[in-house]
């Protein structure tokens, strides 16, 4: 579906050993036959560790050793790159409260260092991960992916009459990434205990696997023309369902929900429903200003409903505690080993 864009591509991914990277890599490496991938990342040992797991790619495959806030770094990395995936931030919630100085510069000054070195490269296409917390923020992490998403639309603007485009993808918490809720249950249980906390009865979430995410950015690689917010339909559920999926009969003790956390996952807001277009598999959100000629394009989607919003509370699926723990064999086997 895809090859036509990946084959024979140079293909960075900023942050590339995280959960995210590891699998995107994989995904492309598998099933496509990309000229080179090129990881960069700051942990050596991270790099060490994936290098031993794609040993049989090894000959496509170049670890850099670099940080997303060492701009003349980034533009060494980024010659000859087609593709910029930037998946690279600071993501921990209570760790961005804490050291607002380093979530501020990994995730905004990164995000405009990734610009300029692709500006600075010609690079042909940057797709940049974002999150709903990037949605009326309610913690620092949040308001510094906003911010970051405002630059990658906003870059358009200085592409000029190259094929660069820079586009966004955004999506919640992936099942079973690190720092998700399923890793946090499945280290209780193996524990031997027979309880699992909940922050809050009333929370929900959207559903979306890594394969998910990988396959809304093959999308935007494909797609984009710039400035667009690509979101994946993806079902919701209930975290007590999800509690009761992976410890049946569980008891479930309300503990409070945590600073900078919401209740439930947006993704489009009211605001941003006028320039929202719905399609078979997503949703698009097109930028509200257009910075050069090439984002002046027709969407192809049916225009959303006025004062539509998609939120995991409103959301139309819903798995069941049965459909979550089918999901959960099938997706997070490797996991809840």
């Amino acid at each position: 579906m895809y090859k036509e864009i990946i084959d024979g591509k140079t293909i960075l991914v900023t942050g590339g050993t995280g959960s995210f990277g590891k699998c995107f890599v994989k995904n492309i490496l598998e099933k496509y036959n990309p000229q080179k991938v090129i990881i960069y990342s700051r942990d050596e040992f991270k790099q060490f560790n994936m290098a031993n797991e794609f040993k049989e790619y090894e000959e496509k495959l170049r670890f850099f050793i670099g940080d997303v806030r060492d701009l003349e770094r980034m533009r060494r990395a980024f010659r000859g790159v087609d593709y910029v995936i930037h998946a690279a931030a600071l993501k921990q919630v209570p760790s961005c409260e804490y050291n607002p100085n380093e979530a501020i510069k990994t995730n905004i000054h990164g995000a405009m260092n990734v610009i300029e070195a692709a500006l600075d490269s010609y690079v042909k296409k940057v797709v940049a991960l974002s999150t709903d917390k990037a949605v009326n923020p309610v913690n620092l992490y949040g308001g510094t992916k906003l911010v970051s998403d405002k630059l990658f639309v906003a870059a358009n603007s200085y592409v000029g009459t190259s094929d660069l485009n820079f586009s966004v993808v955004r999506y919640g918490n992936v099942a079973g990434s690190r720092g998700s809720v399923i890793p946090f249950f499945n280290r209780i249980i193996q524990e031997g205990r027979r309880e699992l906390p909940i922050t809050d009865y009333r929370m929900t979430r959207f559903w979306i696997s890594l394969p998910e995410g990988v396959e809304l950015v093959l999308m935007a690689l494909k797609e984009a023309c710039g400035g667009e917010t690509f979101i994946s339909k993806i079902p919701s559920f209930k975290i007590t369902d999800l509690a009761q999926a992976m410890l049946p009969g569980c008891e479930m003790p309300e503990v409070g929900i945590r600073e900078g956390e919401k209740l439930h996952e947006v993704m489009v807001t009211l605001e941003d429903s006028p320039t929202t277009y719905e399609y078979e598999r997503h949703y698009i959100i097109y930028p509200q200003m257009m910075f050069n000629e090439r984002m002046r394009v027709k969407p192809k989607g049916k225009k959303v409903a006025e004062g539509f919003s998609y939120s995991s509370e409103k959301n139309e699926e819903w798995l069941s505690v049965r459909q979550i723990r089918d999901r959960l064999e099938k997706e997070m086997a490797c996991l809840l080993k």
